[in-house]
């Protein structure tokens, strides 16, 4: 059916971490090892694609202290994606690991909501607290798009085409959206930062970087009720979803297919 859609999930980044680190007030006592992982998402259609988010280089890689696995373009072209050549990518929100790469998507439409450009580009930036996990350079590029009429703004709920719509959920930046995917096993939620991993979800305890906590538990019950049950909703920093999901190649390591039924518990 032409309102179906294949989605990949691609590995291009990791970054070692303790669990406490991943919840909001975590235990210091639970040093046990929670790494990241760090991912762009392909949603691939018969008249349509669209690329969820555009993660980071070796740059900012060394800056943050994260580690390159395998570089974003590198593992678009694998699944056969020209970066050059896509038409339109989604932003989910505007940190450093969502929105780092936006020169790579050379002729690319941008679509970000109202409410995330706002929060980059107004007062909260005064504060240190806040704008860490954003690089000025990064919204600069944005605005160069704003200007060269390549960015479409949302505000909400926006379908992109049929089978594919954004979510507006906030809580971890003010203008966090999920998107909500049709596949042949029903709909699958990206959820990215509204949920970094299977466990922030499992538990309903937010990861530590947020804006607000309230929007933030509410957001699991939206994309809770988006999802065709809470086995189609990814999270977004999760290396349990390259355990749980199959390959989307054989012998091609850290991009597997979302669209298809997870192949284990992980």
């Amino acid at each position: 059916m032409s309102d179906t859609y294949e989605i990949y999930a691609i590995q291009y980044g990791h970054h070692d971490r303790k669990a406490y680190e991943n919840f909001l007030g975590g235990d210091f006592h639970d040093d046990s090892d929670m790494p990241l992982a760090y991912f762009v998402w392909a949603i691939v259609g018969r008249d349509n694609s669209f690329i969820l988010d555009t993660g980071f280089g070796p740059d900012m890689a060394q800056k943050r202290g994260r580690r390159i696995v395998r570089p974003v373009a590198e593992g678009l072209k694998a699944i056969g994606l020209d970066p050059a050549e896509v038409g339109n990518v989604i932003l989910s929100h505007m940190h450093y690991d969502h929105a780092g790469n936006i020169p790579l998507f050379a002729n690319a439409r941008f679509h970000v909501q109202d409410a995330e450009m706002a929060y980059v580009t107004g007062r909260s930036m005064c504060h240190a607290a806040i704008r860490n996990p954003f690089e000025a350079e990064h919204v600069v590029h944005m605005v160069h798009r704003v200007f060269d009429g390549r960015v479409r703004f949302h505000d909400g709920v926006s379908e992109l085409a049929p089978g594919v719509t954004l979510h507006k959920v906030g809580g971890h930046t003010k203008g966090l959206q999920v998107v909500r995917v049709k596949t042949r096993r029903g709909w699958v939620v990206l959820a990215s930062d509204a949920a970094h991993l299977y466990a922030n979800l499992a538990r309903n305890h937010p990861f530590p970087i947020v804006v607000d906590v309230d929007a933030y538990l509410e957001a699991f019950a939206t994309i809770r009720g988006l999802a065709s049950s809470e086995a189609q909703i990814v999270p977004g920093h999760d290396p349990l979803v390259l355990e749980r999901y199959p390959l989307a190649k054989a012998g091609l390591a850290g991009i597997v297919r979302l669209d298809a039924e997870p192949s284990g518990c992980g």
